[in-house]
């Protein structure tokens, strides 16, 4: 027996057992009207199934184990929630269960009552070894179950990364510009960086910011001076300059920089270097009065990729990657890759959360809009799909597969993907 409870889940949510003379452990004959509603939180794992058990109509909550004594072993007696239990399915049984005034709990035994191939193909979706479980059988499920499977994961993709931004939002008591802030900052990581883009924006707060609009140089010293990455002892004019000011404003506001450790180097093009992505994060909060605002009425995507192009970043970076340290000419702009890659994971995400909030579908609609849009991403994750033929078509898509890859595909829940599911029951 090599399953989960999830597996026994799915044999009783899609009833596909045996019907025939089904009786309960206790000799009561049992008819399934509805197995009731998967419980997805703590609690019984069905409610709301409705059984027929010896010809009366029971309605209650079913609770699924691989063996009748997990019910002990969950400590499921100590928990009133589970006195409701009007059936209690299993693997096998090996021991009955009581509710606490003593009474039987009735129990239905699958041991042998669904098709041996369908844990055959179930065991083999979880022993696969290429890059996802289904790699090898994507091509044999119809397109069309493919499509929508898809629709249905970029939908769950938005609607856990809004409640990400609504928790942000939260915590900044409602304040949207820095939410925007927040987010933005950490777009600007490109997710090796993330964290430490987040770090600086929650250490330096975008009213501070705010207030020094008319001057990009006091911007790039608050932002550099934040980073942890300015140092006393630098000889070029510009980094010892920036050390200077950002003394005086440091103390102004008791900033406390962060740990300048906290910026990956290692691994990564020149021009995707913190320093350089920092520089660019200063000249659009420098170059730009209420970007939030100007996006939310922007209709159009090739405006808002535009917020991003042509930033006027300091030209020190010109020819340095680093402080201190002179290069050949370096690339100063965001690629049109980058800048996608911010619209696809920030821009889009904070107009449907935004919408959502204020009850405008139409910036939702836009977030959408924008999404079918724009090419499919290009990374290894994505690459794995395409070799087993799955082709996005925009970045809608793209997202939408990135979505059944972290949380369905890696955690192998084959069962509760509409994919999986189809490849279960061919």
């Amino acid at each position: 027996m090599v399953f989960t409870e999830q597996f026994l889940f799915f044999i009783w949510q899609f009833r596909l057992f045996d019907f025939k003379g089904l009786s309960c452990v206790g000799g009561e004959l049992l008819e399934v009207v509805s197995p009731g509603l998967l419980n997805q939180n703590a609690g019984p794992d069905f409610s709301k199934a409705k059984l027929l058990i010896d010809g009366t109509l029971w309605v209650g909550n079913v609770e699924i184990h691989l063996r009748s004594s997990d019910w002990y072993l969950h400590h499921h007696q100590k928990d009133a929630a589970f006195e409701s239990v009007i059936l209690h399915v299993v693997y096998e049984h090996d021991r009955e269960i009581c509710r606490k005034d003593g009474s039987l709990i009735p129990v239905l035994v699958l041991k042998e009552r669904f098709p041996a191939g369908l844990l055959a193909r179930y065991q083999l979706l979880l022993n696969e070894k290429q890059a996802f479980p289904c790699a090898n059988q994507l091509q044999i499920v119809d397109p069309i179950i493919v499509e929508s499977t898809l629709s249905r994961l970029i939908a769950e993709r938005f609607e856990d990364k809004s409640n990400e931004i609504l928790d942000r939002l939260d915590l900044l008591k409602g304040n949207w510009d820095e939410t925007f802030y927040f987010f933005i900052a950490r777009a600007f990581g490109f997710n090796v960086n993330a964290q430490p883009f987040e770090m600086l924006a929650t250490s330096l707060p975008q009213q501070i910011m705010a207030k020094h609009k008319n001057s990009q140089f006091q911007i790039e010293a608050l932002t550099f001076g934040q980073s942890g990455l300015l140092r006393s002892d630098f000889t070029d004019t510009y980094p010892r300059a920036l050390f200077a000011e950002y003394t005086f404003l440091r103390k102004k506001y008791r900033l406390q920089e962060i740990n300048a450790e906290a910026w990956k180097f290692m691994r990564m093009r020149p021009q995707n270097f913190p320093t350089i992505r920092l520089a660019q994060f200063a000249s659009l909060m420098a170059s730009s009065s209420h970007l939030f605002s100007t996006i939310l009425e922007l209709e159009e995507l090739p405006d808002v990729c535009r917020l991003f192009e042509n930033l006027p970043v300091n030209p020190y970076w010109k020819q340095h990657y680093h402080f201190n340290k002179a290069t050949k000419q370096v690339s100063l702009q965001l690629g049109r890759s980058s800048i996608h890659g911010i619209v696809i994971n920030t821009i889009c995400q904070l107009l449907f959360s935004y919408g959502r909030y204020t009850g405008n579908a139409m910036l939702s609609d836009r977030a959408f809009s924008f999404l079918t849009s724009l090419a499919p991403e290009h990374n290894t994750i994505i690459a794995q799909y395409v070799r087993s033929g799955l082709k996005p078509e925009n970045a809608m898509m793209s997202q939408a597969i990135l979505q059944l890859n972290k949380y369905y595909c890696n955690q192998k829940k084959c069962l509760n993907c509409g994919v999986g599911v189809k490849i279960l029951n061919r």
